[in-house]
């Protein structure tokens, strides 16, 4: 990614920050070019100098067999800088497996690895390197070892909270729409974007690495003779501090100033970077009398009755969507409208298959092209939802991966399930970039997603849909924040397809106005169920839930009164843990009666394609609308 490299410039850009750099760079040309300079004076014994305190022929005196140390320490820059930078590679390293591991394995496997990592953060680190230390033995390879693995826990646990903030990025689900693997996912989608706070991170548990590991050796569990590093000079050096102070200065002073120069290099770089580095037992779903919409069974995509979603919390189970049934059929375009909250976007990913535990999926028929979704497994939908199901989300920027070219994710698909070759699913992914209208497709698909316009990401986005062959767009917000002009361009170009391809298109917006004016059947969402579907050529004129009405009111046009206060509806949407056995839109309804609290209305039909969840329907005509929604202009 250009960013990631583009970005480290800044951390040198301090005072701090170049400090550290320059001694970093001192210390790798001391580690480089130290034994080949000072090698020979370093093991050159002289018994007629054995132990002298400092002298200009040795500024900091001579060991007990004559050997200049100052040479020595120059000297053992390297093996003291190697082996920390070792045990640091092995505790990143196996940190990154095990806190990465939990995304790739079974439920259970997962959990016990996470089980493990917080018990082994619980200790400080030193003790596990000690307790290492005793199983891997007493030596160089015993200490770099012990000090890697003391070290992975808490690289693990980073991990794996960098690994959950990405996976609910709207390009690791639009990975999983594809059908791409855990594994795939992982390494492609999911540690690229937490490489730079790992390295951050790293840099930092470098310096701890090389102060634990002059510990050891002064301890004399690290390296031993006839080996020598910082650690082993300090406690050579410690035996006679009260007679020579310089001998033991030397190695205490390369501890201190190499493990400075690793820490604040890793926090100017945190800095710079931004990196500051039980349940109840699910209830069964209660079956709602909702029938699905009228039509051919025969050429119906996808079919979804009783639907519900629910996520477990401190209280209990919470639904935010219950009971949703609908129908969408061949070349058909279907409109989702309704409030924030009220489970739009969670009917959709239900309908992708991205709802993840523990959160619930339960219904008594979802099916996609007749292929029921919940029982068939997951390696047989892969292929099926990858090629059929194009997923449209609202946030074009987080739709792609940062940290890869359009191209390449586009060409993901068809490498995955078509077998093409790296070569033909690039080149069919410049072909579906011309497809969508992006002017120079071949230049674009060389491009990172950061250069891409709000439109042309949103446009990109629909491409990579249409890398396989679709039968159903699900199209979630996708003109949100962006202009009008290219709000129409992004409609128009899904109006295209479905007209090309017969795919069913299932738009979800806030909007009702442009359901309105694009789709031919609205279902109109409240508090997590359908509560009226019909015909876009009824909306207007024949409404008759009050809720559905007072969206219609809410809407300004041309003959809006601008010198009046705006329509809107009173109160707010209940939170799904808040609803009660009653109707709930009742508390905002100005027809709600005491059966309205107490029954919760069933989704019936009130003529040929248009059905209703109210007690009291609203007539058609335009009294009852303005009286429903004159509470809100109060």
């Amino acid at each position: 990614m250009r960013g990631f490299g583009a970005r480290w410039p800044a951390v040198v850009r301090t005072p701090v920050g170049v400090v550290s750099a320059v001694l970093l760079f001192l210390l790798l040309l001391l580690a480089v070019f130290g034994p080949v300079v000072w090698g020979g004076a370093a093991d050159a014994i002289d018994t007629n100098a054995l132990q002298q305190g400092p002298s200009g022929a040795h500024p900091f005196g001579t060991d007990a067999l004559g050997r200049d140390i100052l040479a020595r320490v120059l000297v053992a820059t390297r093996l003291t800088l190697g082996l920390a930078l070792l045990a640091t590679l092995i505790g990143v390293t196996i940190g990154t497996v095990l806190g990465a591991a939990p995304s790739v394995l079974p439920r259970w496997a997962g959990r016990l690895v996470t089980s493990a990592v917080h018990v082994a953060v619980a200790f400080p680190g030193l003790l596990l390197a000690l307790f290492f230390a005793v199983i891997f033995g007493v030596g160089t390879t015993g200490a770099v070892l012990a000090l890697g693995f003391s070290m992975a826990p808490n690289f693990a646990r980073l991990t794996q909270t960098l690994a959950a903030s990405v996976a609910g990025r709207e390009y690791v689900a639009a990975a999983r729409v594809s059908g791409v693997g855990r594994a795939r996912i992982l390494f492609r989608h999911v540690l690229p974007n937490i490489a730079e706070p790992l390295v951050v991170n790293a840099t930092i548990g470098a310096g701890g690495a090389l102060l634990a590991f002059a510990g050891l050796s002064f301890l004399g569990i690290g390296v031993q003779a006839p080996s020598f590093d910082w650690g082993r000079l300090l406690g050579e050096g410690l035996d006679r501090i009260y007679l020579s102070p310089a001998s033991a200065l030397a190695p205490g002073v390369a501890v201190v100033v190499a493990g400075l120069a690793f820490n604040l290099f890793g926090e100017s770089a945190a800095a710079a970077l931004g990196h500051r580095a039980r349940f109840a037992r699910r209830p069964e779903s209660a079956p709602v009398p909702e029938e699905a919409a009228a039509g051919p069974a025969g050429d119906a995509v996808l079919v979804v009755e009783n639907l519900h979603v629910a996520f477990p919390g401190q209280a209990g189970w919470t639904t935010p969507v219950r009971g949703v049934s609908f129908t969408v059929h061949s070349g058909e375009l279907v409109g989702v409208v309704g409030e924030s909250g009220s489970g739009k976007s969670l009917t959709a990913l239900a309908v992708s298959r991205l709802i993840e535990a523990p959160g619930s999926v339960t219904a008594d028929r979802l099916e996609f092209t007749g292929t029921p979704l919940l029982s068939t497994s997951e390696r047989e939908l892969r292929a099926l939802l990858g090629t059929s199901l194009s997923m449209v989300f609202q946030d074009p920027m987080t739709s792609f991966n940062p940290t890869r070219r359009i191209g390449g994710q586009l060409a993901e698909l068809s490498r995955q399930h078509q077998g093409l070759s790296r070569r033909a699913a690039l080149a069919r992914a410049v072909d579906r970039l011309r497809a969508v209208r992006i002017t120079e497709p071949e230049r674009r698909a060389r491009q990172y997603p950061h250069e891409f316009s709000g439109g042309m990401r949103q446009r990109a986005m629909i491409g990579m849909g249409l890398m396989g062959d679709p039968r159903l767009v699900i199209a979630d917000e996708p003109t949100t924040a962006l202009d009008v002009t290219v709000q129409r361009r992004v409609l128009r170009l899904l109006a295209r397809i479905r007209a090309e391809r017969s795919a069913a298109i299932l738009l979800i917006s806030h909007d009702i106005t442009v359901v309105s004016q694009t789709c031919e059947r609205v279902l109109v969402m409240y508090a997590g169920r359908v509560v009226e579907e019909l015909s876009t050529v009824e909306l207007f004129g024949a409404a008759r839930h009050p809720y559905t009405r007072a969206l219609l009111a809410a809407v300004p046009d041309m003959d809006t009164d601008r010198d009046a206060p705006l329509a809107v509806i009173p109160g707010r949407p209940p939170e799904p843990g808040e609803l009660s056995g009653g109707c709930a839109f009742a508390p905002r309804c100005a027809f709600a009666t005491e059966r309205c609290r107490d029954e919760d209305p069933v989704l019936a039909p009130v003529s040929a394609g248009h059905r209703v969840a109210c007690w009291h329907p609203a007539a058609a005509g335009g009294t009852e609308l303005e009286t429903a929604t004159a509470g809100g202009n109060e």
